[in-house]
């Protein structure tokens, strides 16, 4: 493959490397197990540039445990809202550890945390699968969920789209 993309056909070892020296780049062999061998006029420094960008990429992708916490009376849009923030972190291939917080008298209904948490990992089911089933421990009942594979995942609550506003002129402006 030349310079510029285009496909110079097979040609021999001789030709190819005579190409490569009159454009001032090098040839460089991209698939070696492939017959005949595949090979691409770059320079040399910039492929490999490149090659080393994409390495990082693929390690920076590794996924990062993120924390959504919750409390046992949590408001209905609350909820939606932690939620939607687990989805997206699950949606970006992260792991995410549900956290029930309780405090005080509320220790005495840990029935309601439990129900809780079971409805959170219900909501989540379509993008993630269960690593640590919901278990409590001291004050707080604590749930590790990893994400399913990118072709599996089907996002339940859409993030809230941006509204469109309209720029109205108010009364008395004359333009």
């Amino acid at each position: 493959m030349g310079a510029t993309n285009e496909q110079l056909g097979v040609m021999k070892l001789s030709d190819a490397l005579r190409k490569a020296q009159s454009i001032g780049l090098d040839l460089v062999e991209v698939a070696p197990n492939a017959n005949p061998p595949v090979c691409r006029i770059v320079d040399f420094g910039k492929f490999r540039y490149a090659l080393a960008k994409q390495e990082k990429e693929k390690k920076t992708s590794g996924s990062k445990l993120k924390e959504v916490k919750f409390r046992v009376n949590i408001d209905p849009h609350d909820y939606l809202t932690k939620v939607r923030h687990a989805e997206e972190f699950l949606d970006k291939g992260n792991k995410v550890r549900v956290q029930l917080q309780f405090r005080g008298r509320e220790m005495a209904h840990q029935e309601l945390g439990m129900a809780l948490m079971h409805r959170v990992k219900g909501d989540l089911l379509t993008m993630a699968q269960v690593e640590m089933e919901p278990r409590q421990m001291g004050k707080s009942i604590n749930m590790t969920l990893s994400p399913l594979p990118q072709n599996k995942r089907k996002r339940k609550f859409e993030p809230p789209s941006e509204a469109y506003v309209e720029d109205v002129p108010e009364e008395g402006d004359d333009e």
